[in-house]
């Protein structure tokens, strides 16, 4: 290749080389030894603010804030030694003082005979990233300060339920060195005698997707094991997959034992309520005068309010199942004549208060079945159903067939009251009580919120 050839294509490179150099997003700066600026690029002054004509001939520590000083003596004096800066994130300054961050890269320039002349600096800003990475910060040190500071105990789990994460809170109950539980090693501070099923329970949870829920005993720093509602939710990725659970132990040691408190409470309160049925049956038997026809309904009465009481007791006085009531309460009847009632109905959730009144009712009902009705007879048939409807009607139907010819009383006592009169009244119902020559039919029909809600 001759001269002029050489010559034009040192020419193209260093017109290539100078396009890039004034194309680039990042700002190209070369200085000599003492730090003075010598060539200044386009984006150099898109970043910093300053002309060509303002930095060339300039001092490069013009961008370099006050407290930052000493930066440049070790940029300097390692280019000075043939090193190079890589990747130096740091703060300097636009014009008007405005400090942004740059990441820098400084290499050593090199002349003909190989001496080091200056450097060659590549600053990008990168304000934007460290604004990201700054908010992300902020957002893990707010999480973290809720996580360590929440009642519960939390924890974060993968997809397969591999445990990665506990919370302070975790670490200060256990008072397991961090990290020793990570996995599934979290058995190692469960009692014995419940790891398997929280561990079957959890697995299937993770299998199906779906929310986990359980109460079992965690041991505590000192020993001690103490009761914690556990739960843990599923996190559902864009695609529909569950890519983690997040879950919590709440210690509910001293909810539990209040509740057994109050049962223990309801219990003895039951007891002595009975003693005190027990003591009204005594009087009524020494006063009855001989009428045992009136003792026999007075005691089968006092029978059925302590079946309903056994069942709000062991509700704890709270909502009572339909389909429990009537069991309760037709428990009256020897095993042959329970078999002659069909009962059809939801788990329908009642009230105390209606409970007693609708209790009160069947009972009195399959008394008089059983006496003069349809249990009366061996192929007599009663048919009881309940039923709630979609616009908020609750039903209950009693059906009796097969018995003997009925025909309305010549008077109406105490039953009826119990089975028409305290009804509508109580629970603002409808009550049907039809005597036909083919079986006794009996209806109450109310709202679903009274059944549910009406006061005791």
């Amino acid at each position: 290749m001759g001269r002029v050839a050489k010559e034009h294509g040192a020419l193209l490179a260093e017109a290539h080389l100078s396009a890039i150099i004034q194309s680039s997003d990042d700002a190209i700066i070369s200085k000599d030894l003492n730090g003075t600026v010598l060539s200044w690029n386009p984006a150099a002054t898109r970043i910093f603010g300053f002309t060509e004509a303002e930095m060339v001939g300039q001092s490069i520590r013009r961008l370099i804030p006050a407290a930052r000083q000493a930066e440049e003596d070790d940029i300097l004096a390692r280019i000075a030694r043939g090193d190079r800066v890589q990747s130096f994130d740091t703060m300097r300054c636009r014009k008007g003082g405005v400090e942004i961050a740059v990441s820098l890269t400084v290499s050593p320039v090199v002349d003909g005979n190989g001496r080091i002349v200056g450097a060659s600096k590549i600053a990008r800003d990168i304000s934007a990233r460290e604004q990201g990475q700054r908010a992300l910060r902020e957002s893990e040190a707010r999480f973290r300060m809720l996580a360590d500071n929440i009642s519960q105990l939390a924890w974060v789990a993968d997809e397969s339920g591999w445990i990665g994460w506990y919370n302070k809170r975790w670490y200060d109950f256990t008072g397991v060195p961090e990290g020793s539980t990570d996995g599934w090693a979290w058995d190692r501070v469960h009692h014995p005698d419940h790891v398997v099923k929280v561990r079957d329970r959890f697995a299937a949870s993770i299998a199906a997707g779906t929310e986990w829920e359980d109460t079992f005993p965690l041991r505590r720093h000192d020993g001690e094991f103490r009761w914690f509602l556990s739960r843990a939710k599923p996190i559902i990725g864009e695609d529909g997959r569950t890519v983690s659970w997040f879950g919590t132990n709440t210690d509910v040691t001293e909810m539990l034992e209040k509740e057994e408190q109050i049962r223990v409470l309801l219990m003895e309160v039951n007891h002595r309520s009975k003693n005190l049925l027990s003591v009204v049956q005594a009087l009524a038997r020494r006063s009855g005068g001989g009428d045992a026809e009136f003792l026999r309904r007075f005691e089968n009465r006092l029978a059925s309010l302590s079946a309903n009481q056994d069942l709000l007791v062991r509700r704890g006085w709270s909502t009572i199942m339909m389909d429990e009531l009537v069991d309760a309460q037709l428990g009256i009847l020897a095993q042959s004549s329970r078999a002659q009632v069909e009962t059809h109905g939801a788990t329908t959730p009642l009230s105390p208060r209606s409970a007693e009144i609708i209790g009160m009712a069947l009972h009195e009902l399959a008394t008089n079945a059983l006496k003069y009705g349809a249990l009366s007879v061996p192929y007599g048939r009663v048919i009881l159903s309940w039923d709630e409807s979609a616009d908020g009607r609750f039903t209950i139907d009693w059906r009796e067939c097969g018995g003997p010819s009925v025909a309305p009383p010549e008077g109406h006592g105490f039953g009826t009251t119990l089975i028409r009169h305290i009804p509508a009244r109580s629970l603002n119902a409808e009550v049907t009580l039809d005597y036909a020559p083919t079986g006794l039919h009996w209806k109450l029909d109310c709202t679903t919120a009274i059944a549910r809600s009406l006061a005791s």
